[in-house]
């Protein structure tokens, strides 16, 4: 099985057989049908994936890697908080009259900022010490603006990324304030494992860890039948994941330059119910 699956089933295992229920507890989810969305939770789960050993995509369910880098280029290459500038439908749920779902994500990495090294965005700032200042301990980007919370359509769940470089590896935490296991857990991991892949390349270094630090890490009570089957499936090796290698800046890259290669996994799960 890909380490990815190892690290999944154990972390979801770990939360149904030892989590804390919402049972009884008043909850802001609501299924579509107006029910309260209870969970059970871990707090504080920590997942290290080396990326210079294997690409940290699921087997047990397909994971959909251009949509993955759809919605991460919309936030971290467009920087926009538009619905119409992504592929996917999936913040439909949240988009505002004006199609746009407030000051969130790709909106606050598009704000500029006083640096030493001159007034640029947060996403241009760590491109610029990944190539000036690759050891220094201050490369990091953060969404959690509390002074725009209001105008959010959504608090971001995964809302800060520090970059670390050890020797000529590139390695980063995710840290995630909260966060769906089954609909969103692998769908971040290819995300921000092909982030580090991207900065890599452009930065001339290579791959190293990625570690993701999940505050609340939680299954909604409608999914726990579903995970429990998934942790009956077969599991298969990773697949290889291949980035264009012509690409030498970040704001370059396409959905398209991101490839997975011999990806052998289980069928997809559809009509997964989704708590608002």
């Amino acid at each position: 099985m890909s380490k990815a699956d190892d690290i999944f089933i154990s972390m979801c295992r770990d939360i149904l057989d030892k989590g804390f229920s919402s049972e009884g507890q008043i909850v802001r989810a609501r299924w579509a049908d107006g029910a309260p969305a209870h969970t059970i939770k871990r707090f504080g789960v920590v997942n290290r994936y080396d990326l210079s050993e294997e690409f940290p995509a699921l087997t047990l369910r397909p994971t959909p890697l251009r949509l993955c880098v759809d919605e991460l280029l919309w936030i971290w290459q467009k920087k926009s908080n538009r619905v119409a500038d992504l592929s996917s439908r999936i913040w439909d749920a949240w988009a505002d009259e004006n199609g746009t779902i407030g000051k969130a994500y790709g909106y606050q990495l598009g704000l500029r900022y006083k640096f030493s090294h001159g007034e640029t965005d947060q996403v241009d700032n760590v491109l610029w010490q990944l190539k000036h200042t690759p050891y220094s301990r201050r490369i990091l980007t953060n969404l959690f603006n509390f002074r725009d919370l209001h105008e959010m359509a959504l608090e971001p769940c995964a809302y800060s990324m520090t970059f670390n470089v050890t020797g000529n590896r590139l390695n980063a935490v995710l840290n995630q304030r909260s966060q769906d296991i089954l609909t969103a857990n692998n769908w971040n991991v290819v995300q921000y494992a092909a982030l580090v892949f991207m900065f890599a390349q452009v930065s001339e270094l290579l791959p190293g860890e990625l570690v993701h630090v999940i505050a609340d890490a939680h299954i909604y009570d409608r999914h726990v039948p579903i995970i429990e089957e998934m942790l009956t499936r077969p599991a298969y090796p990773a697949p290889k994941f291949r980035l264009n290698g012509s690409v030498k800046d970040f704001y370059a890259f396409t959905p398209d330059d991101a490839v997975f290669e011999a990806y052998e996994t289980n069928p997809q799960i559809k009509g997964i119910p989704v708590a608002v």
